[in-house]
């Protein structure tokens, strides 16, 4: 008996190994990077829906074999449709869209064609019939509802897509300039950033103020204001900070920045959902030269992304605004921001804020 037992522990732990040996990439890799000659985007694979389509995908990847192909198809601001082999090839125009088909038996198809489901590609009426090409539905698209199998979701590059999807094109609905599939590289998808550290693990960061007069570090206080001092650093991870401007400039009193209107561009869809209103969280700090506090409306969860520098002491604000952090290098800075040409508290020449870099102390 102890020998069967030592059979059939051996035999459970070699199928184990078996088994793992031929887990597919897709499984241990959750997202897809796809650079383009007209941007990047990610997707989210999802081999638990759509484990052969997306085990295809990645090994197809791997060979680099979509690198050179094009987006072939398009419909404006609804779809793009890429991944035919056949696509490399300008001289087989015409056969566009017929390439690369019958490799992967049909899977499950997914109820809802929504926003950033990325789907396999397959013959009308022939389930068996998908392969290497792949459409991404850049807006809900009910028509399509339970007829193809998703195998990804756009992560984030939604707004790449949509440029994508404006490509010119022919009588017969074929792209007429080529945008192409550079490289498609596989990585873990990366973990939220400054979600579950600790108010002790958050004070081991600082920021950094990449402004167009110097760098100005601030030190941050998430003792005093843990939920502002975690979302200040996620924004500024995010890029959110990247290409604002210092809009309000009140010389005595404050120079402020981190206004969405100052953004030399638009917020992709991923960062616009990282702004969110904060619950206001009012400490004893005395706003004195150098803190750094958020700025808001009327209401007192009105905070989001805008905060201002404190150029004196301003009793008026203690109380009624969440101070977070205080500038620990760079008040000369802050002194020469204070001093530009202004007309009332705007300044009369742009004061970029180039990026809000994350570093550690």
């Amino acid at each position: 008996m102890s020998c069967l037992r030592v059979f059939v522990a051996v035999f459970f732990v070699a199928l184990f190994f078996v088994c793992f040996a031929f887990v597919p990439l897709s499984a241990q890799t959750r997202q897809a990077v796809v650079e383009t000659s007209a941007g990047v985007f990610i997707l989210d694979l999802l081999p638990e829906a759509a484990p052969a389509q997306v085990a295809h995908f990645v090994k197809l990847a791997q060979e680099g074999a979509y690198e050179g192909t094009i987006f072939h198809r398009v419909v404006r601001l609804g779809m793009v449709q890429g991944g035919d082999p056949i696509s490399k090839d300008p001289a087989k125009r015409s056969l566009y869209g017929t390439g690369g088909l019958n490799a992967v038996k049909g899977e499950a198809r997914t109820p809802k064609m929504t926003r950033g489901s990325v789907a396999a590609v397959m013959v009308p009426g022939r389930p068996d019939s998908a392969g290497a090409q792949f459409f991404v539905a850049i807006v809900d698209q009910p028509g399509l509802d339970g007829q193809y199998t998703v195998f990804a979701r756009v992560w984030d590059g939604i707004e790449v897509l949509q440029r994508i999807s404006q490509t010119p094109v022919d009588a017969a609905g074929l792209a007429s300039e080529r945008v192409e599939i550079r490289r498609i590289s596989l990585r873990d998808t990366p973990p939220e950033p400054f979600l579950t550290e600790s108010a002790q693990e958050l004070g081991a960061y600082r920021a950094v103020l990449e402004t167009a007069s110097g760098p100005v570090t601030v030190e941050l206080w998430p003792d005093k204001a843990p939920g502002h001092v975690r979302q200040f650093l996620r924004l500024a991870q995010a890029g959110i900070y990247d290409g604002m401007a210092f809009h309000r400039v009140a010389p005595g009193f404050v120079v402020q920045t981190g206004a969405l209107s100052s953004r030399l561009t638009p917020l992709t869809e991923r960062q616009q959902a990282l702004v969110v209103n904060l619950q206001p969280e009012f400490n004893d700090t005395p706003h004195v030269k150098g803190v750094v506090s958020m700025a808001r409306g009327d209401d007192p969860a009105s905070a989001n992304t805008s905060f201002f520098i404190c150029t004196a002491t301003s009793p008026a604000l203690d109380g009624k605004y969440t101070a977070f952090g205080r500038v620990v290098e760079g008040i000369a800075t802050v002194e020469a921001i204070e001093r530009v040409p202004r007309t009332g508290e705007t300044p009369n020449e742009r004061v970029e804020l180039r990026t809000v870099r994350v570093e550690t102390r």
